[in-house]
């Protein structure tokens, strides 16, 4: 399987169906520690000492997926970021999904 961090992410302009279950299966365990919730999206939670430190990493997470033009849904909270990540255009999951959550991997 190819790298998944060193692919870009495609923007998704409709029409297209989402990947099947057996797909998101194939390409899971290329990631490290994402959840696969309902066969709709990605989720990954990572914890910090304080709140700065999960600001910061926040930040990092934020620039890449502007460089991707592909935007998750980030949540901060006091030693915590959570990502959930899909593709609102078709309510599911694409390959540039996962793509993401592999870039996101590189950084911690």
């Amino acid at each position: 399987m190819a790298d998944l961090a060193k692919k870009s992410c495609i923007p998704c302009r409709g029409g297209i169906p989402p990947l099947t279950p057996g797909e998101c299966a194939s390409l899971l365990p290329s990631l490290r520690d994402w959840h696969l919730v309902d066969n709709h999206h990605l989720e990954k939670e990572w914890r910090f000492p304080d709140f700065a430190t999960a600001l910061k990493f926040l930040n990092r997470l934020g620039a890449v997926a502007e460089k991707e033009q592909h935007h998750p849904d980030l949540k901060l909270g006091w030693g915590k970021v959570r990502a959930t990540l899909w593709t609102h255009k078709i309510d599911g999951l694409t390959e540039s999904d996962f793509i993401l959550a592999a870039k996101f991997d590189t950084l911690n």
